[in-house]
């Protein structure tokens, strides 16, 4: 439900404007926000993601249809990945985005012509390179081991050489806040170089993510006064605060704010676009994106999918979770308003509001999950009144419905009557054998089943208990439901219940299985985890089988 949004009152920035001096900037300049998009290079640092040059192409064509200003792609000195990655962008239509090479300044032993660094990123053939720099005395003196005096002069050697190449120059003064609050002339001093040189950019960033917001607002106000050209924002998320100190500096007047999609990055992450883009222009009401926004779920769950990274479903504003509702008190608002218990309207975002079904739901949120399925009921139905019985009864053995919706909807349609079996059990056994210390185990399964008057027995081997049963079940039904082969098991996760019991706890097994056009949950619970697969595997069978036209009696 769209809801009317009030007049938001004057910014902090524009109240703030009148206080602070701001940098000498042309009106084009000030005309809007610079989104930078990190997600290739900073993103790619983070443990458990490598992305290959077709994958970061493809990334970068998702990122220029969202309408972000920059697209840092790599760093062309440091692997031949990314080399190959601005090899390959330059054949494709990039038709919003400018495509930025990173880099280091010069060694400290290597004149700017013949720098190997500096030579890459020319050869990257980009309009934009950002280059990044030492402003902490601390990163000169005992990670590089020169003097302070000699840093300076390879700031603003490396600038001055790449601006003589034709080159425009963002510049990265790492680990500046820490630099600024260690050393706050000499930090100040690195940045003059970078401008006096010919940088055009200046971004501050909080590499270690360890800087709190007021000492953001506090330190931007001082270098505003102090710098002559636009200033940037790039902040890690070691405290948890890349996004708030992003969002305050951009409130202090700086113009460009770096991050990544869904946060990934080194460590911590990065400061989470994902987070930041709506932000600015749900809340702060400031120009981000040219009415994109609603593609920004898509791209979050693209980028995810790409880094193969499990999906947080709690991630604001794209997460699944994100408008989900259980409690059956907010269920029943947010039928009636949904203003009561969502700060947007989750279509802004590309996402969507979700009831999730739970013994915690009551009627309003069944009755709305119901009619979701094109069935409409009364409160005081009968049927109601034994779906939420069973509902209950479920839920305390252990069943959960929540990502388990193909269980559900089969479970609705046994109470409404409308569901007939597509096969019965007539029995299954699973065997695990390994016949030496270090040998290999065998898994193998046989089932038997009766599909109308035709009895199956089949038999698999897999890589697992589970595999097994799976390969086992497929094989005896596909001969009468061929449409299974299209099935895949996308994910199996299994959680134990009432661990005080030891090996007799009950297990819940809960499987995602896909075709070509859909996704589907679903669910079971035993003693036996063999037996809560089974549950789960007929229940994703069933599933698969039921009429494409949803109709109940």
């Amino acid at each position: 439900m769209a809801r009317k949004t009030s007049r938001s009152s004057p910014s902090r920035a524009s109240r703030d404007s009148r206080k602070i001096p701001q940098p000498r900037l042309s009106p084009s300049q000030t005309a809007a926000l610079e989104i930078y998009d990190t997600t290739l290079r900073d993103g790619a640092q983070a443990e458990d993601v490598s992305f290959s040059a077709e994958d970061k192409v493809l990334i970068a064509q998702k990122l220029d249809s969202l309408g972000v200003h920059f697209i840092e792609g790599g760093w062309p000195g440091a692997n031949p990945k990314d080399i190959e990655f601005f090899r390959m962008i330059k054949t494709i239509p990039i038709k919003q985005a400018e495509v930025i090479a990173f880099g280091s300044t010069r060694k400290a032993s290597n004149p700017a012509r013949k720098d190997p660094n500096l030579q890459a990123l020319l050869a990257a053939d980009t309009k934009i390179i950002t280059l990044f720099g030492k402003t902490w005395s601390l990163h000169v003196t005992d990670a590089l081991g020169i003097s302070l005096q000699k840093n300076l002069a390879l700031i603003g050697d490396s600038i001055a050489y790449l601006r003589g190449k034709g080159r425009r120059v963002f510049y990265d003064a790492e680990h500046f806040f820490d630099g600024y609050k260690t050393n706050s002339d000499y930090a100040l001093n690195t940045i003059r170089k970078a401008v006096e040189a010919g940088a055009e950019r200046v971004i501050l960033c909080d590499t270690n993510g360890g800087t709190m917001p007021w000492e953001i607002r506090e330190i931007c106000g001082v270098v505003q006064r102090e710098c002559g050209v636009p200033l940037g924002i790039h902040a890690h998320n070691d405290c948890e605060m890349a996004v708030a100190n992003s969002l305050v500096a951009i409130d202090m007047g700086i113009l460009q704010v770096q991050g990544t999609i869904n946060g990934i990055g080194e460590r911590c992450g990065n400061a989470n676009l994902c987070s930041i883009i709506p932000n600015l222009e749900l809340k702060m009401k400031r120009q981000a994106l040219t009415n994109t926004l609603s593609h920004l779920k898509d791209v979050s769950g693209f980028v995810t999918e790409i880094a193969n990274l499990m999906p947080n479903k709690h991630q604001p504003y794209v997460g699944d979770s994100a408008f989900a509702h259980k409690g059956g008190v907010h269920i029943h608002a947010v039928l009636k308003n949904s203003a009561t218990y969502e700060h947007i309207d989750p279509a802004r975002v590309g996402n969507r509001q979700r009831m999730l079904i739970s013994d915690y739901g009551g009627r309003s949120g069944l009755l709305d999950k119901i009619e979701a399925y094109g069935i409409r009921l009364s409160k005081d139905h009968e049927k109601v009144d034994e779906l939420v019985h069973t509902l209950k009864e479920r839920e305390s053995q252990g069943y959960q419905f929540e990502g388990a919706e193909g269980s559900f909807e089969l479970l609705m349609r046994k109470a409404m009557g409308s569901h007939k079996s597509s096969f019965q059990l007539l029995g299954f056994r699973v065997i695990v054998e390994k016949k030496q210390e270090d040998g290999l185990l065998l898994s193998e399964a046989t089932v038997m089943v009766k599909v109308g008057d035709v009895v199956e027995h089949t038999a698999a081997v897999g890589a697992g208990p589970v595999n097994a049963l799976d390969h086992a079940l497929r094989k005896a039904l596909e001969k009468f439901y061929p449409q299974l082969q299209e099935v895949k098991l996308l994910d199996y996760k299994v959680r134990v219940l009432a661990a005080n019991r030891g090996t007799e706890s009950k297990v819940r097994v809960l499987i995602e299985s896909g075709d070509h056009k859909d996704i589907w949950g679903t669910v079971g619970v035993s003693e036996n985890i063999i037996e809560a697969t089974w549950q789960a595997l007929v229940d994703s069978i069933e599933y698969k089988l039921l009429p494409k036209t949803r109709v109940f009696s």
